[in-house]
């Protein structure tokens, strides 16, 4: 019997997860110094970490034999005066918030329960939910209506297997938020855990924040994250916000060192750094405006409205979004090709926020490209 015959049928059934590229990737591809590659396909803050965070980890290193601690009272305190939630409402993950997703597949899913994804959305929301044994209803965000959540489709596919329901807003890779009162909506009309993903939240208008919500419900979970705004992507570290009692369910199996000593000290400083978080997060959204407004000056693209630190495009010049973002990578601009979210035509790529310096490039460069 081969390792084939072992391997459970659900995992063959997976295609690997297909990540943005990186510049070292490209510039062994393409032959192009790596300092010229303008990277904007990965959802990451192109101003980096507060540059306090480096004094902090060298602090780390005479530790590093030392098991961190499972739960770390200062950075539970320092996330809960950044969101105003209690300590005890608060689970960290050490893979950002895909731990947490995984987590809550773990304790809430068996084999046959369903769990409700409207597309096109992040998905690792349906690895998760597969490999612990769920079945998929997809709901959708519209194509023809600026990607809008149709909320019709989410509540048709409520049932009493239903166990949870993932709501990205904004929503990766389209970049828009789902209306307070329709999210409000699928709440009040199930007891399945509605999980309300807030990975961007940060770089929208502060009324589409429902992380308070964690309180005033008992089945919704709010996932927030480091790796964006914080520009912690390369230290993985998350957290979800919830009731007490879904906490002490996910903590029963949570990887108990899943925090490094080294992550831990990273985000608590990045959550100090209130000076580093504002100037990114103002200069976040003014390089998302600038870059919006460059390419809708494009008549083979059409760009879509977004609250994230990115905005979903799609290519109206007779090339699929491989092949534009082919032309792209040649030129040393990385972009996500949006052809691998389920949901979607294969003409849509998704373009990260840059520095003032790489978003005049990254526009001069499609000048080059499109009309």
């Amino acid at each position: 019997m081969s390792i084939d015959d072992k391997v459970r049928a659900i995992v063959k059934e997976f295609k690997a997860y297909v990540p943005g590229k990186s510049k070292e990737e490209i510039a062994r591809n393409y032959g192009i110094d790596p300092e010229k590659i303008i990277k904007l396909g990965s959802n990451e803050n192109p101003w980096g970490c507060s540059p306090k965070i480096a004094e902090k980890l060298m602090d780390e290193v005479s530790k590093l034999h030392q098991y961190p601690q499972p739960i770390n009272p200062e950075l539970m305190d320092e996330i809960s005066k950044f969101t105003k939630m209690p300590v005890e409402n608060i689970i960290v993950g050490g893979d950002g918030a895909d731990e947490v997703i995984d987590n809550i597949m773990r304790i809430l899913i068996d084999e046959g329960d369903e769990v409700i994804i409207p597309i096109p959305t992040f998905t690792q929301y349906a690895i998760s939910a597969k490999i612990h044994g769920a079945n998929i209803k997809w709901a959708k965000f519209d194509e023809e209506n600026e990607f809008k959540l149709d909320i019709e489709s989410v509540l048709n596919n409520i049932t009493e297997k239903t166990k949870a329901i993932f709501l990205c807003t904004p929503n990766n890779p389209t970049g828009n938020v789902i209306p307070t009162e329709d999210i409000k909506k699928i709440v009040e009309s199930t007891d399945a855990l509605v999980m309300i993903d807030h990975a961007y939240i940060e770089y929208s208008n502060e009324d589409y924040d429902l992380t308070d919500w964690a309180l005033k419900y008992d089945n919704v979970l709010v996932l927030r994250t480091f790796s964006k705004v914080f520009g912690l992507a390369g230290q993985r570290v998350g957290y979800g916000v919830t009731s007490k009692k879904i906490v002490d369910y996910m903590m029963r199996i949570k990887p108990i060192f899943s925090l490094t000593r080294a992550s831990q000290a990273s985000a608590i400083t990045a959550l100090q750094d209130k000076e580093f978080f504002e100037k990114c997060l103002n200069e976040g959204i003014e390089s998302r405006e600038e870059i919006y407004n460059g390419l809708k000056k494009f008549k083979q693209l059409e760009v879509y409205p977004t609250e994230a630190n990115y905005m979903l495009v799609k290519v109206k010049n007779g090339m699929n979004s491989s092949e534009f973002c082919e032309v792209l990578l040649k030129k040393g601009v990385i972009v996500r090709d949006c052809y691998s979210f389920e949901g979607l035509e294969p003409y849509y790529f998704r373009v990260s926020i840059g520095t003032f310096d790489e978003n005049e490039r990254f526009l001069k460069i499609m000048s080059e490209v499109v009309e």
